[in-house]
């Protein structure tokens, strides 16, 4: 097992640019796993983590409702935002500078093969960064992804997931709030979930905390948490 994980920031990147590389890499995984079993080859499959931003665009899952997104065709301009309707699980979700967004292209063969322990380990990640900051987060029962107060009516979620997963290789992956503008929500229903509310580390915290070292700290937990060896 290969637990070689390739890290690289992209930093601020269109969204369907992103889209194109990760599918990229992602085929390229699957082509070889393929190519092993057929030919019964050994060959190393890679693994690469991605961490960037991306300019305002709303992206609808496979699962998604059409109008969970509030905006028609002339409100997407004026809010400078692109919409994609695209292949991972979920419903609609929104990205954003200021948002740390982590596309996890893993061989799970490599690690485990549980998708559902994959995502809980992607949570724990963050749970984990979240608390270096002090600040006590958890799990929704029955939603993905990391949320605040879970446990009563101020539920409030910070970092949102979904995933593709074929032959075991992923791809897309997790939106953390750390210094989002919240009110791009606003025009969405997040995840269609209509009665709870989204929350960023810049709000929970009442100041903005740097980006590159939330993003250094979120690494080290992922690294920790699925044994990986990070190569820059």
């Amino acid at each position: 097992m290969n637990k070689k994980v390739q890290y690289a920031d992209w930093g601020l990147v269109d969204y369907k640019q992103a889209w194109e590389q990760q599918e990229e890499i992602f085929n390229q995984i699957v082509a070889l796993k393929i190519e092993n079993r057929t030919k019964g080859l050994d060959q190393q499959t890679s693994n690469v983590l991605v961490f960037c931003e991306h300019p305002h665009v709303y992206t609808l899952g496979k699962s998604g409702l059409p109008e969970n997104l509030l905006l028609d065709e002339r409100g997407l301009e004026e809010k400078q935002a692109s919409y994609y309707k695209i292949n991972r699980g979920g419903d609609i979700t929104y990205h954003g500078p200021g948002q740390i967004v982590g596309y996890p292209i893993l061989d799970l063969d490599n690690f485990f093969t549980d998708i559902h322990l994959y995502l809980r380990t992607l949570e724990e990640a963050v749970i984990l960064t979240l608390k270096d900051y002090g600040i006590q987060a958890g799990r929704y029962p029955g939603y993905t992804g990391v949320w605040l107060d879970a446990d009563n009516d101020k539920a409030r979620k910070i970092c949102a997931m979904g995933v593709r997963c074929s032959r075991w290789v992923t791809m897309h992956g997790f939106a953390f709030n750390v210094n989002t503008d919240l009110d791009y929500f606003k025009n969405i229903v997040p995840c269609g979930i209509d009665d709870k509310d989204v929350t960023s580390m810049k709000r929970e915290l009442g100041y903005e905390p740097d980006q590159q070292e939330v993003k250094l700290k979120l690494r080290e937990h992922l690294a920790t948490l699925f044994e990986m060896e990070i190569v820059l």
